[in-house]
C-alpha cells in the first residue's frame, strides 16, 4: 500500500525572534489547510494511507474531519495513538513509528529545527520539507498540492530515489567520543549560558558559526558565512568562521527585515572526515538549526565534523519531472 507520513509542527513559526523581527506567521488553521492540500494532491496520484504526528491543535483529526465532510477524502488517515509530550521528543516518536510503518516519504511542515529532529531518525525515508519556520534555509516554499504530488511519485517507489533527490550534508557534534546531536545547516558556539527560549539571535554572544552550507541569500547564520563564500549542498565540505568584531565587516540578512554588520575571520573549509576540536573556557551553549540544544561548561571538549549522513531531501520540482517523463500521471 503506497503511504506517506505527514509531521506538522504546531510551534514551528512562534518562537521568539518572532518578537525581535519582522517574520511571516504561519498559524495552525494555515498548517491544516496546507496539509489537506497535501492529501488531497497526494490521494488523487495513488496514495492510499496518511500517517500523521497527533498534536495540541488536533491537526491531524481536523483535516479529516473537513475532508471528510466536504466528500473529498478517498484515502485512509490515520493519526498515530501515543501519549503526547508536546515537545521534540513527539517528532522523534512520530518518525520512529513511521519507519516501522515504512512509509514511502515524509512530509514536514516547519522549519529548519523541526527537519533536524526528523532528520536524527528518518533512515532511508525521502523527505519532502515545506517551510513553515523563523529563520528557514533547509525547507522550501512549496504549494502543499504540489508537494502532495511529489510525494506520491516518492511513495510509489517505481523510481531510483537518486533521481530526484540527494543525500544531505550533517554537522555531527560530538562530545567524549560519543555522538551528542546534529545540525542541518549549521552550529554555533554561544556564551549565551542558557538553553532558554532556544531560539539563538544575539550576534554579541557568538564565538563560533559552523555552516553545512552557504549563501549571502538565506537568512540566519548561515548567511554570515555566505557573506564570505558560498558553499552549495552539492559541495563535499563545509567551513567555519569565527566572531571577531575588528575585522571588516559584512552586511548580513539575520533575521527578517533585520540587516547587521558583522564582522568574522575568514572562512576555514572542513572536508569530510576533517576535524574541529573545540574545548570549553567558560560556560555557554551550542545552537543548532538557530535553537540552542546543548550547553556545556568549562574544560569540556566537543568536536565538529561533515558527513553525507542526513536524510534524502527530495527536489520536488524533479520528483514531479521523473513522473512526468515515466507516464506516472497518465489516466
Amino acid at each position: 500500500m503506497n503511504s506517506i507520513g505527514i509531521i506538522a509542527n504546531p510551534a514551528s513559526g512562534k518562537d521568539i525572534r518572532r518578537l525581535v523581527s519582522h517574520a511571516t506567521v504561519i498559524d495552525n488553521n494555515e498548517k491544516i489547510n496546507i496539509v489537506e492540500r497535501i492529501i488531497l494532491g497526494a490521494q488523487q496520484n495513488g496514495v492510499k494511507k496518511v500517517y500523521m504526528m497527533p498534536d495540541p491543535y488536533n491537526m491531524g483529526y481536523r483535516v479529516e474531519d473537513k475532508l471528510k465532510t466536504s466528500g473529498e477524502l478517498k484515502c485512509e488517515i490515520e493519526v498515530f495513538d501515543f501519549y503526547k509530550e508536546d515537545t521534540v521528543e513527539d517528532t522523534y516518536k512520530a518518525v520512529q513509528m513511521m519507519n516501522e510503518k515504512n512509509v514511502g516519504c515524509i512530509v514536514t511542515l516547519g522549519g529548519d529545527g523541526t527537519n533536524r529532529a526528523v532528520a536524527k531518525d528518518i533512515k532511508e525515508i525521502p523527505l519532502i520539507s515545506i517551510s513553515t519556520g523563523t529563520n528557514n534555509v533547509y525547507p522550501d516554499m512549496i504549494e502543499g498540492t504540489i508537494a502532495g504530488i511529489a510525494a506520491a511519485v516518492v511513495a510509489s517507489q517505481q523510481f531510483d530515489k537518486a533521481a530526484y533527490s540527494n543525500r544531505d550534508k550533517i554537522i555531527e557534534i560530538e562530545t567524549a567520543g560519543q555522538l551528542k546531536d546534529i545540525a542541518l545547516i549549521d552550529a554555533v558556539i554561544s556564551r549565551d549560558i542558557f538553553v532558554g527560549s532556544r531560539a539563538i539571535w544575539k550576534v554579541e554572544d557568538i564565538e563560533k558559526i559552523f555552516v553545512a552550507r552557504s549563501h549571502p541569500a538565506s537568512i540566519g547564520f548561515s548567511a554570515v558565512v555566505g557573506g564570505k563564500t558560498i558553499i552549495t549542498e552539492a559541495d563535499n565540505f563545509g567551513a567555519y568562521v569565527s566572531i571577531d568584531k575588528n575585522a571588516p565587516k559584512i552586511k548580513i540578512p539575520m533575521a527578517a527585515g533585520i540587516v547587521l554588520p558583522i564582522g568574522t575571520s575568514e572562512p576555514v573549509f572542513l572536508t569530510f572526515g576533517e576535524v574541529y576540536t573545540f574545548t570549553t573556557y567558560c560556560r555557554g551553549t551550542i545552537a543548532l538549526d538557530g535553537e540552542r540544544e546543548i550547553e556545556f561548561h568549562q574544560n569540556q571538549t566537543f568536536t565538529f565534523k561533515l558527513s553525507r549522513n542526513g536524510p534524502w531531501h527530495v527536489d520536488v520540482k524533479k520528483a514531479i519531472e521523473v513522473g512526468q517523463q515515466n507516464g506516472f500521471f497518465k489516466v
